[in-house]
């Protein structure tokens, strides 16, 4: 059963859906998913719950602030920290509901909120299982790593530029999150990224937006999820890595599991950051519903 719900976080009224198994007494347990960068909850995350569901978990998924059904300004913001606190007001949600046991709740993220579930994990101790696929490590690194050194330089002056114009009062700059022009300016400027949004049916960007706040990209350049994972344990972690990942860099998962302490498992798949998405979708369903269930449990009836 899926109803529509909705929830303050930092003073913010975010929305979404509330699933519920069919046809089996709770109260269950429940895992708290939502979008990556610059998306809504439409993208595939839908689906997700879903899933998770019909395996006897109570799900809540919701947009992140500033983006689809939810409120927040500006619209189009993505601000790591504020998607972090979306997270763990969520985990607070599923605690006032009678149909779930508040002693078995985890987390979903992919890609920029596979991120964020690192962090929710290693300073939320509500949290009892962690599953993050293709996530972002170091924000730092990877934008160095897609912009050149001078090019790199022109993007802080912008920055910089977009700091004094808000302190004068005008409204945040914007920037494409996707271009069909190589070289334009975008906050996703590579290829594959574009690919896949040309993929995607276009009912699932009705609330879909092609453009995020200049501020959102200086966020990423300052944000480390990375630096979280060794204080995860003893909170079991499975982390899902596409082996030539050049979004968010396959290297720097690997080297973070690394750091990460018991319990921790690591699955690799095959292709780059969007067969989480894509040809190995159904893959990553099993692999994280088999996760939940070990970790969680089924529901108690």
């Amino acid at each position: 059963m899926r109803q529509d719900i909705e929830f303050t976080s930092a003073g913010t009224t975010l929305r979404g859906w509330f699933h519920t198994p069919d046809g089996t007494p709770g109260p269950y347990p429940a895992v708290v998913v939502t979008h990556g960068f610059g998306a809504v909850k439409e993208q595939y995350t839908d689906d997700i719950a879903e899933a998770l569901a019909a395996a006897g978990f109570a799900v809540v998924l919701y947009d992140h602030a500033c983006f689809g059904a939810s409120d927040g300004e500006p619209r189009q913001e993505a601000d790591p920290w504020t998607q972090i606190q979306g997270y763990r007001d969520a985990i607070t949600f599923l605690c006032t509901r009678p149909e779930v046991d508040s002693g078995r709740i985890g987390v979903f993220g992919s890609s920029y909120s596979g991120g964020h579930v690192l962090v929710v994990a290693a300073v939320d101790r509500r949290v009892k299982a962690v599953y993050s696929q293709v996530p972002v490590i170091s924000g730092g690194t990877t934008l160095s790593r897609f912009i050149p050194s001078e090019g790199l330089a022109e993007v802080r002056r912008s920055f910089d530029a977009d700091r004094l114009a808000r302190f004068a009062g005008e409204p945040p700059a914007m920037i494409p999150l996707i271009t069909a022009t190589p070289g334009e300016p975008a906050a996703l400027a590579d290829r594959q990224t574009y690919e896949w949004y040309r993929s995607i049916p276009p009912e699932r960007l009705e609330t879909w937006r092609n453009e995020v706040t200049l501020r959102s990209v200086e966020a990423i350049s300052g944000y480390e999820p990375g630096d979280y994972i060794s204080r995860i344990s003893p909170t079991p972690l499975l982390l899902v890595v596409a082996q030539n990942d050049i979004l968010t860099h396959s290297d720097l998962a690997f080297a973070a599991y690394e750091r990460a302490l018991h319990p921790k498992r690591l699955v690799t798949l095959p292709g780059g950051h969007f067969v989480v998405y894509g040809e190995q979708f159904k893959r990553c369903l099993d692999l994280m519903t088999e996760f939940f269930l070990q970790h969680l449990g089924p529901a108690a009836g």
